[in-house]
């Protein structure tokens, strides 16, 4: 077991951290769903001030960055924290890895604007987000209760096709965030419009980039909901005592399911501002969550090939010592 030390104040810390990233992480997507990326066309003051008038698209764009410099305050906060208080490398190296990300993204912001909203520089932007809230929901796991008490399972470690599953599925996630990203960005969304069938087809009879990146999208999608259910029908049918895989299992189904949801509304109600806006949060966490199993079962797998175990639990769980 590794130790976490009493910090659960830190533990909050970090969860207010993850919960201000799913606020930027609206922000950000109003902006692009309201079509407000140049409501403010300099950076990094807003028309040569720290604080414009909030009307219009300014109110977006504006509060986009306000909230962003509030994020990346807290990161830079939780990071001086953790390496003063933390003693495991691995979440400190993390802590440092999301400040770094953060100004990063920090940085693309500012080029999407002087650039005039460059489809690369956006694209960039956008999955460099996703990246930064998969590493603080990352950072909070590992700083939780749930991760103090972690109880390796024999079964969990040693089965490899759950390991292969978890190990395809951030991967997946992000590229299919990759094209949804581009499909926003260039003006995509509603290039196939009609949905579940393409121009009355499965397969479009043509193709336009747009089109392409549109169905590539698609494709994804039902990609995605193959893989999930893989995934977790494998954890609901040889893990089914191991409570955290499937809670967390569920939850990944449940935003899958919601997420593929506000797909088709998106296309039927001509891409509404609040749904298309919810569907790119969701889509974070949809990654995120599947970076968190990735970790949980890694962990089993590890502590399984690297660890003393001695005894066993009441219910089989491998204990380490």
């Amino acid at each position: 077991m590794v130790p976490v030390g009493n910090l659960s104040w830190l533990s909050h810390f970090t969860k207010v951290t993850v919960g201000l990233t799913v606020v930027l992480l609206s922000a950000g997507a109003l902006v692009t769903s309201t079509g407000s990326g140049l409501a403010v066309p300099d950076w990094p003051l807003s028309y040569g001030q720290f604080f414009p008038p909030m009307i219009g698209g300014i109110l977006y764009e504006h509060g986009h960055r306000l909230i962003a410099g509030a994020v990346a305050l807290t990161a830079v906060v939780q990071a001086v924290l953790i390496w003063k208080y933390e003693s495991r490398t691995s979440v400190k190296r993390l802590a440092l890895f999301s400040v770094l990300v953060v100004l990063s993204q920090a940085l693309l912001g500012g080029l999407t604007v002087i650039l005039r909203l460059p489809p690369q520089v956006s694209v960039s932007h956008a999955c460099l987000a996703q990246i930064f809230f998969s590493t603080v929901v990352v950072i909070a796991l590992m700083m939780s209760k749930t991760w103090k008490d972690f109880s390796a399972s024999s079964a969990v470690g040693q089965d490899r096709i759950l390991q292969a599953l978890v190990t395809i599925l951030p991967l997946a996630f992000f590229v299919q965030l990759l094209f949804g990203a581009t499909m926003r960005h260039t003006g995509a969304g509603l290039a196939i419009p009609d949905f579940p069938l393409s121009f009355g087809h499965w397969v479009p009879e043509t193709f336009t980039s747009a089109i392409f990146i549109h169905y590539g999208h698609r494709v994804g999608a039902f990609t995605m909901v193959l893989l999930v259910s893989l995934t977790v029908f494998r954890i609901y049918q040889r893990h089914l005592l191991n409570l955290t895989l499937m809670a967390v299992g569920g939850l990944l189904a449940a935003f899958v399911a919601l997420q593929i949801m506000m797909g088709a509304f998106i296309i039927w109600l001509r891409k509404p501002v609040p749904i298309t806006s919810a569907h790119l949060v969701v889509g974070a966490c949809c990654l995120a969550t599947s970076v968190l199993l990735a970790v949980l079962v890694r962990r089993h797998a590890n502590e399984i090939q690297t660890s003393g175990f001695s005894k066993t639990d009441s219910s089989g769980q491998w204990v380490t010592q």
